[in-house]
């Protein structure tokens, strides 16, 4: 046996590699969120300016936290980040879908983690 804990993971850098994953995730998040702004506007109904303005607040957050996965607290934060969207579906009931849809994404990406960095 090795002087290593936990299971090798064949990875060079795994600490890296979960980053991105996280960070790549909150990305591909604020993309979409900022994509389904005029769909939603035109085809789901009502999304008012407050809601706009919540669903570009989030994005802009998803885009900030991406940058900051380096930290100890960002998957933390990126779990609220995921609440906070499914809270949003008060605004419009397809934030809610999005917000459970990235939540499920993001708790695999956590899975991933544990897996990797144990």
């Amino acid at each position: 046996m090795s002087d290593q804990e936990g299971p090798r993971s064949g990875l060079r850098n795994p600490k890296a590699a979960v980053r991105g994953l996280g960070a790549g995730t909150l990305v591909l998040e604020a993309i979409v969120l900022l994509l389904a702004i005029q769909p939603i506007r035109i085809l789901g109904g009502d999304l008012s300016g407050w809601g706009v303005a919540a669903v570009i607040a989030l994005a802009v957050a998803a885009i900030l936290l991406a940058g900051m996965m380096s930290r100890p607290w960002a998957w933390v934060a990126g779990a609220v980040l995921q609440a906070l969207l499914i809270a949003c579906g008060l605004l419009h009931w397809s934030l809610a879908v999005l917000g459970i849809i990235f939540a499920g994404a993001w708790a695999y990406a956590a899975y991933v983690r544990k897996t990797i960095l144990g």
